[in-house]
């Protein structure tokens, strides 16, 4: 593929599918939600990826009350955050995050702070230091809210960062915040990101003098 240069002031990066591969776990717990409520497997994992888990829910039984999607959904956290058996980084995502030790960067996600930091010491990468984890936000992605707190607590212009998502959720979250996205792997193709990378070995990170950052996609 062809590079593409997209200019920023900071970048957001989602967790799971971005930074992390998590989906052996995420495939185990929701496929055995699922067949405990009786939905199909495959239409379930269409929901789940780049949601919280209650968000999820919501979609998927919308006639549940509120309240047991929310205790469904902490417990399911905390099987997650129990599950580290077949987490591992993300091709590239070491010597990325390495890259932007110079560079404003957030993390957002939709996982708490117990499994975020679980899994991305399970992937051996460190977490960065500002991060918007779901008891952050009122409203789970593709609501823009996570991505703009991040920009906010950045003290970035919206426009001016660029989103590293895998998710149609994610990536419309992004979208919605008014930024330009990069899409991480396979799954993000079909969501419509600005450029799509196959892992992070094909992103290069640049800051200029005037603190304007050039993030390099693609060969």
């Amino acid at each position: 593929m062809s590079a593409t240069v997209l200019t920023a002031r900071a970048l957001l990066l989602d967790m799971d599918g971005t930074l992390v591969n998590s989906d052996a776990v995420v495939e185990r717990i929701w496929r055995d939600w699922a067949a405990r409520h009786g939905l199909d497997a495959e239409e379930t994992m269409k929901v789940v990826h780049g949601r919280q888990g209650h968000a999820s829910m919501a979609l998927l039984l919308p006639e549940r009350p509120v309240e047991e999607n929310l205790a469904d959904n902490a417990e399911m956290l905390a099987r997650e955050t129990a599950d580290m058996d077949g987490v591992v980084e993300v091709p590239g995502a070491a010597g990325f995050l390495a890259s932007l030790r110079e560079v404003p960067h957030a993390l957002v996600t939709s996982a708490d702070v117990p499994l975020s930091t679980a899994r991305m010491a399970a992937a051996g990468l460190p977490l960065p230091a500002v991060r918007v984890s779901a008891e952050s936000v009122g409203a789970s992605k593709p609501d823009p809210e996570g991505f703009l707190k991040g920009a906010a607590e950045l003290g970035i212009a919206a426009g001016d960062c660029v989103v590293f998502e895998d998710s149609g959720a994610g990536i419309a979250a992004g979208r919605a915040a008014g930024m330009r996205v990069v899409g991480v792997g396979e799954r993000a193709a079909a969501f419509g990101p600005d450029v799509v990378v196959r892992d992070l070995r094909e992103v290069r990170v640049e800051r200029d003098a005037d603190g304007t950052v050039r993030v390099r996609c693609g060969e």
